[in-house]
Parts: C-alpha cells; structure tokens; sequence
C-alpha cells in the first residue's frame, strides 16, 4: 500500500467535501425560500416531485457514467434529510 498516495488524494477528497458544503448551504437557503411559500405541512412532502427528480438523477447517472445506484442513494437520503429539515422549521402562517 502507497500511503503517499492515499494521503494525496485523501487531501484532494477533502477538497471536493468542502466544496459539498459550500453546496449544501447554497440548497439549504433555496429550501428556506420554497419552505417560506409553502401554506401547511402537508405540503412540504410532494412525490410527484420526488419520483420526477430520482429519474432524472438515474438517467443523468447514466449519460456521465456513475453507478445510479450510488446516487440514489445519495439522493433519496438528501430528500429524506430536507424532508426532515423543513418539518423542522415549518412555521404556521
């Protein structure tokens, strides 16, 4: 095993986390503005929605050549934890 190597791009996946971040911020404040506009909780949780951006994650998955199943998975749990998020934060108008 090269631990040089592995150290190198260990620092290069920090890298890339800490861009995530960067994104995840920039997600989150574009779910506080949807959440702003939605009228009761029930309206927080839209399958329509969900099924739609699963599929369109799936078939992009496939045209830049990553396994879909990683990022189903990644996305599934990024829904679920918004999900979660704006039950949270919802507030009655």
């Amino acid at each position: 095993m090269n631990y040089k190597n592995i150290i190198r791009i260990r620092k290069k996946l920090d890298k890339l986390d800490n861009l995530f971040l960067d994104l995840i911020k920039k997600r989150t404040g574009l779910v506080d503005q949807v959440l702003k506009n939605k009228r009761y909780k029930k309206d927080i949780v839209d399958k329509k929605r969900i099924k739609k951006i699963l599929k369109n994650i799936n078939q992009k998955s496939k045209r830049k050549k990553i396994d879909p199943k990683i990022t189903q998975r990644i996305w599934r749990a990024m829904i679920g934890a918004y999900i979660d998020y704006e039950f949270r934060n919802f507030k009655k108008k």
